[in-house]
Formats: structure tokens, sequence, C-alpha cells
């Protein structure tokens, strides 16, 4: 494993501080992991919209994909707070606005994503707040595997299903 900054050029939260954790794992395969501590993302499920959506812009990881407002974990944050301050960074999702339900962790041994499922418990609409969206949408359960996924979502995507219910 290597653990390596983003490249000279890269776009990542241009009008913020950066954190130690925003960096690449590199895995002995070559394959690139964001989140030098892990990462993780928000399963905001509405039962009468659906679930919300991000259309990741073109210069992200998987850029022009759909999937979940998330990111790289600080050192020492927890992946549901993680997950909740990177939906609120990427989506707006107000303070109380979801309770968790349950986490599902994809745990490769030199990097891990948690998926944190949460109920919306008051109603809201996502706001573009930083650079990394080209969209926000609430879908439909039915409708999501139409969408051009993010791979790890959509490879996710029915086990979370069958457990949201």
């Amino acid at each position: 494993m290597t653990i390596l900054p983003p490249e000279p050029g890269e776009p990542r939260r241009p009008s913020g501080p950066r954190d130690p954790g925003d960096a690449w794992v590199v895995a002995d395969t070559g394959e690139r992991y964001w989140g030098r501590f892990g990462a993780a993302g928000l399963l905001a499920v509405d039962a009468a919209r659906g679930v919300l959506l991000q259309h990741r812009v073109s210069w992200s990881h998987f850029g022009g994909t759909w999937g979940l407002p998330g990111g790289a974990l600080h050192e020492g944050e927890s992946p549901v707070d993680g997950a909740l301050r990177e939906a609120t960074e990427e989506a707006g999702i107000p303070a109380g606005a979801v309770e968790v339900r349950f986490t599902s962790v994809l745990d490769l041994r030199i990097w891990s994503y948690t998926t944190v499922v949460a109920d919306v418990v008051v109603p809201f609409e996502p706001v573009i707040s930083d650079p990394e969206s080209v969209a926000l949408e609430w879908v439909p359960f039915d409708e999501i595997e139409a969408r051009p996924l993010h791979p790890g979502f959509a490879d996710a995507w029915p086990g979370l299903r069958a457990r949201i219910g």
C-alpha cells in the first residue's frame, strides 16, 4: 500500500483547506482509493421520494456517475460523523434531518468504505454546496439501476436495497 497526495492540478475542494485524509491509497494492484483514513457516504432514504443521489463532476474519481454524497474521513473521525459531515458539505443536508438506521462496511484491509444508511426524519431539498456535484436528485428506488452508477455503489446497491426493505 502506498499513500499518495492528490496529483498536481487535480482539483479537490479548491476553496477549502486540505485535510491529511485527502490522499490516495494505492493498492499493490495499482487500484486507487480516495481517503487515507478510509471514506464514507450517506445513503439518505425518504420513503416517499427514494434515495438522494449525487451526479459526480467529470474531474472526480469515476466522474459522470451517480453515487452518494461522501468522501475521505478525517483522522480519528468515525465513519458516521464523516458521512454526515461530507453530506452536509456536498448536499447541504441540515443537521437533524436524518436518523442513522445502519452502516455497511466494505473492508479491503488497506482501505475501507462505510455506507451510512439513514432515514429522512425532517424533509429537505438538497443544495449543491461544493464543486463536486453536477446534480443532486431524489431518485425512486426502481429507477436507481437505470442510472450510470459509481462502480462501488453499483456493486453495493442490491445488498443495501435488500436491507432497506
